[in-house]
């Protein structure tokens, strides 16, 4: 794990597409503006756990549940 110290203000590049700055220190919490493209993915970490966790229980349903989930969304398709 690399380890920098910034000032409020400075920043940190990622490649040539994705910059870090910190824009505001109180206390204990730091604001944090990230500037990355749109198909970079940016999550705070308890939200990129709850998605990774998701897509897990996702890849690991019976392909019986999904005939049932697929003939709702086909149902409810038809009803519109």
């Amino acid at each position: 794990m690399l380890i920098l110290t910034r000032k409020l203000g400075e920043g940190i590049r990622v490649n040539d597409d994705v910059s870090i700055k910190i824009v505001d220190i109180r206390g204990g919490q730091v604001r944090l503006g990230i500037d990355a493209p749109r198909s970079v993915p940016v999550h705070r970490e308890e939200v990129y756990e709850m998605i990774r966790r998701q897509n897990e229980l996702a890849a690991a349903c019976a392909p019986e549940s999904l005939e049932g989930l697929a003939a709702m969304w086909r149902q409810g398709k038809s009803a519109a």
